[in-house]
């Protein structure tokens, strides 16, 4: 039996994230993770960080999150078209140098590898090819079983092993929620270096170029992420295969279409755990193995980042409770405040989901209207602009700020 202080189950930002936050609350963290130290991670995902998820790097680890932010781009102006006819647009002035910017945008691969090396000079201790079947709580401890026949022991552990967590699972932990009716296509472009396009932001209701389906552009440090919003009748795996550069040439020049680095198809799932820890309170659930949101808004690595800083929270204090109903007291804390973030999340990804699917005859005439609006006055173009996104503010139950 290997024994630890805490473990931590999964080395992708969420789990990383976690064993620096342990670390910084004066713990040691033993990260176990399924994969090589080598292992391949493609696509761009979760390539948008929030201020607020740079200012916890930063707590957690002087200097991560400036440098988080430093290998991120910023982009100045954001707009929305319909129809290929822009409604809104807006500029924003260069970020104060003094500050952490209002986000970053990077790929998640750039972000764990900035993680990555942090809690190497933290003295996180990293376990790689180490596949975490299940988990068992008693008391006092939660016992974790590996396909390789070890068992590795803990006061406590952190489930950061993503929406099939074995874990969660192995605690018989049900998630509960919706999927998406339409599949979205996301393609990674790579950015032309001897003719960069203009960093901006660009949202597309009803482009004519694609049929009228929703399209949306973000830059991020080296390339471009495009979102294509399929219709109900369509074969997302013509968008994403043969016919993705025909497309992508229809709505970017066309010579990104042969600069393609990365194609995925989603349908989001838009669930929750019914519970964030076991019922020994020794197994915290954080990020993916916890909730799934759709991304609009980016709540879900955002999000799963402060759950991660909220369980070392926890643990610490279950660590020095004076006795055994003061720790489960702190893991429950724990608990109630990300379930209450979580549901939150879901709700707000929610509308943003509705909203850009223009689900119902109410909805769509609403946004037909903002977009005959959006000629005379600001307001309604700022609402087609803000609306894909969700609501911006947080919980106010979560007590752990926007997520």
């Amino acid at each position: 039996m290997e024994e630890r202080q805490v473990l931590v189950v999964g080395a992708g930002p969420v789990g990383l994230a976690a064993a620096l936050a342990l670390r910084s609350q004066g713990l040691a963290a033993t990260v176990l993770e399924a994969g090589p130290e080598d292992r391949p991670r493609v696509g761009s995902r979760a390539i948008y960080v929030h201020r607020e998820t740079l200012e916890r790097l930063e707590a957690i680890h002087t200097g991560l999150g400036w440098e988080v932010a430093g290998h991120g781009l910023v982009w100045a102006v954001k707009r929305t078209c319909w129809g290929g006819r822009e409604v809104f647009s807006r500029s924003y002035p260069r970020p104060d140098p003094s500050f952490l910017p209002p986000f970053t945008s990077l790929a998640q691969t750039e972000t764990e590898r900035l993680l990555a090396d942090a809690c190497k000079r933290a003295g996180v201790e990293m376990v790689w090819d180490t596949t975490v079947l299940g988990a068992s709580s008693s008391e006092e401890a939660v016992v974790l079983e590996t396909a390789e026949g070890a068992s590795w022991s803990a006061p406590y552990a952190i489930a950061a092993d993503g929406g099939r967590s074995a874990i969660r699972s192995s605690l018989g932990v049900a998630m509960t929620g919706s999927r998406s009716e339409r599949s979205f296509v996301i393609v990674d472009v790579e950015e032309d270096p001897g003719d960069p396009l203009p960093l901006e932001r660009v949202f597309h209701y009803h482009h004519p170029g694609v049929g009228g389906r929703n399209v949306l552009l973000v830059p991020f440090s080296g390339g471009w992420r495009v979102d294509l919003q399929c219709r109900r009748a369509d074969d997302p795996s013509y968008f994403s295969g043969e016919g993705v550069g025909a497309w992508l040439a229809r709505v970017m020049p066309s010579r990104y279409a042969g600069r393609v680095s990365w194609v995925s198809t989603y349908r989001f799932l838009q669930v929750l755990a019914g519970a964030f820890t076991d019922p020994r309170r020794r197994v915290l659930l954080v990020g993916e193995a916890a909730h799934l949101f759709a991304p609009f808004g980016a709540r879900g690595m955002n999000s799963g980042i402060a759950d991660a800083v909220a369980a070392a929270e926890s643990i610490r204090r279950g660590l020095e409770a004076p006795d055994p109903g003061t720790a489960r007291q702190a893991v429950d804390a724990f608990a109630r405040t990300r379930l209450a973030a979580a549901r939150y999340n879901r709700a707000a990804a929610g509308a943003a989901l509705e909203h850009m699917q223009g689900r119902g005859p109410v909805l769509a005439v609403k946004r037909l209207a903002a977009a005959r609006l959006a000629l005379a006055g600001r307001r309604a173009g700022a609402w087609l602009d803000s609306a894909p996104y969700g609501p911006r503010g947080g919980s106010s139950r979560s007590g752990q700020g926007r997520y």
